[in-house]
């Protein structure tokens, strides 16, 4: 493997046609050009994966083991890793703290829930008077 061509991604950038269509997944390179028709995705799953490290959009699919295998016979080269721009883990904004306790619309559920127990409550209260008196 030591022989294998190392690309960079601007030249793996360029190959992204449906005539000339290349993919880096895993450190690896793959011209998949041949196999755009025949993939169950269609062409435009792999068409919009060119120009960036595919390897995320590979795996979250969660290929076959044979889908796999057949990978090593579109293999053209293994990628210059210093050449994929690093990845920045998203940090969300700051936002105040939120107390869902004090909205009117977590009184609105209270009051949705403690009126009709309420009025369950007194129509069996009334009930168990007015049976009490009749007896």
């Amino acid at each position: 493997m030591s022989n294998n061509k190392v690309y960079t991604l601007e030249e793996v950038a360029k190959h992204n046609s449906k005539d000339d269509c290349w993919l880096i997944i895993g450190g690896k390179v793959y011209n998949v050009s041949k196999f755009l028709e025949d993939h169950p995705g269609g062409d435009d799953v792999l068409l919009s994966s060119t120009g960036k490290d595919a390897t995320d959009d590979f795996e979250d699919v969660g290929h076959s083991t044979t889908a796999r295998a057949m990978m090593d016979e579109y293999y053209v080269g293994d990628i210059d890793t210093s050449t994929i721009p690093v990845r920045t883990k998203y940090v969300p904004p700051k936002q105040p703290h939120y107390n869902q306790d004090k909205t009117p619309e977590f009184i609105i559920k209270i009051l949705q829930f403690l009126v009709p127990l309420a009025i369950l409550g007194l129509a069996v209260a009334i009930r168990i008077y007015t049976k009490s008196e009749s007896a």
